[in-house]
């Protein structure tokens, strides 16, 4: 059973029911946390520096809930488990060699390939505890990390949902979507704060009355001429990380992982 999911490309750790019922629901409200700020009724008085810690004080139980639905599955044993510290801690050790240097950042590679060997679950709780364990090392602890860490998650989900291709295509793959998820996280950690990032009546200001569609124009200009040049940085650097180091890291990770036998016996 365990050969043919490997000849089938399939994950090396299942999603489970109650797995996938917990990402959904983490899911669900991550967008919410985010997108907010497009769908608010011009009436309310919602303040969204108060938000961020009430949406971490309801992320990190979610988290624990993926990594139990795991468990309680058989889904993640202890080996999984002490593969996902591991590469937390690499994360977070690596993490300060590019942070705040133009946009040169060297954690979401790994990231990638990681979500990429061993699943979109693994991944989700990947992408959560690399950032909170960084967060930790750096002293980046603030009412943004709650978003940082969901932004991440969901990059390290997608890279366990992308077809299974191998070689020179999957590096290329890999690569693209480098690109494609550190723009799209930019953007996303710019919509979280861009509502009280500037002040009210400029052209890039938010505006409660203004449509969904009218904000996001608005936010695409003021993320144009605020933080394109770090999310491009970002996006080349894992890009080229992913090229150089991809080829090597993926046979180590596939190998550990047929080594430790993650695959659960079903």
């Amino acid at each position: 059973m365990a050969d043919r999911r490997r000849r089938q490309g399939r994950p090396v750790i299942a999603i489970g029911k109650r797995s996938a019922a917990a990402l959904a629901v983490s899911g669900t409200i991550g967008l919410a946390a985010f997108t907010w700020p497009l769908f608010v009724a011009p009436s309310s008085d919602i303040a969204h520096g108060g938000d961020a810690p009430w949406t971490f004080a309801l992320l990190l139980p979610l988290v624990l809930a993926v990594v139990l639905a795991e468990l309680s599955e058989k889904g993640m044993d202890s080996k999984a488990i002490a593969m996902l510290g591991v590469l937390s801690a690499l994360g977070a050790a690596i993490r300060p060699l590019g942070a705040g240097t133009a946009g040169i950042e060297t954690i979401f590679f790994l990231m990638v390939l990681g979500g990429r060997v061993f699943g979109p679950g693994f991944g989700f709780v990947l992408g959560n505890t690399t950032l909170f364990a960084s967060a930790l090392l750096t002293g980046g602890v603030g009412p943004w990390l709650p978003y940082q860490m969901l932004g991440a998650a969901w990059v390290a989900l997608g890279a366990g949902l992308l077809p299974q291709w191998r070689g020179r295509a999957e590096i290329a793959l890999l690569a693209t979507y480098g690109v494609v998820s550190s723009l799209v996280y930019g953007f996303l950690l710019n919509l979280s704060f861009w509502p009280f990032a500037v002040g009210e009546g400029t052209s890039v200001s938010f505006d409660p009355n203004a449509s969904a569609g009218a904000n996001l124009v608005k936010l695409a200009a003021f993320t144009l001429a605020t933080s394109l040049g770090w999310d491009l940085g970002r996006a080349v650097t894992t890009a080229v990380l992913v090229a150089v180091t991809g080829p090597v890291l993926l046979r180590t990770l596939r190998r550990a992982s047929r080594k430790a036998a993650f695959l659960p016996s079903r």
